[in-house]
């Protein structure tokens, strides 16, 4: 059983147990959340298709706590001006944990 989520404006393809990393939430570590933008649930052979979304179905997850990702570095340079810059980034996360699904 899998189920297809809507978290910041992402589609997360889920199962029970899957550890994701999600946009980060304003939500504090062991703490429970629940995802109500369900747009599809596979039981087996059983789809069901939300027209955008599945009525009454949600996915809970327990917040295993905030991380960031690898650092992506950008370089700027224009040739004969003496010009060069660097710059850094490290996208944060919040890594969850799903603990069941709900059609």
């Amino acid at each position: 059983m899998y189920s297809i989520i809507e978290s910041g404006s992402k589609q997360y393809k889920v199962g029970k147990g899957d550890v994701i990393d999600i946009e980060l939430i304003g939500a504090e570590p062991n703490k429970e959340v629940k995802f109500d933008k369900v747009l599809m649930v596979s039981e087996g052979k059983d789809i069901h298709i939300g027209t955008p979304y599945i009525k009454g179905a949600h996915v809970t997850a327990k917040v295993m706590g905030n991380v960031k990702d690898k650092k992506v570095t950008s370089f700027k340079y224009k040739n004969k001006t003496g010009y060069h810059r660097t710059i850094g980034h490290r996208q944060n996360y919040t890594r969850v944990q799903i603990k069941e699904i709900k059609a």
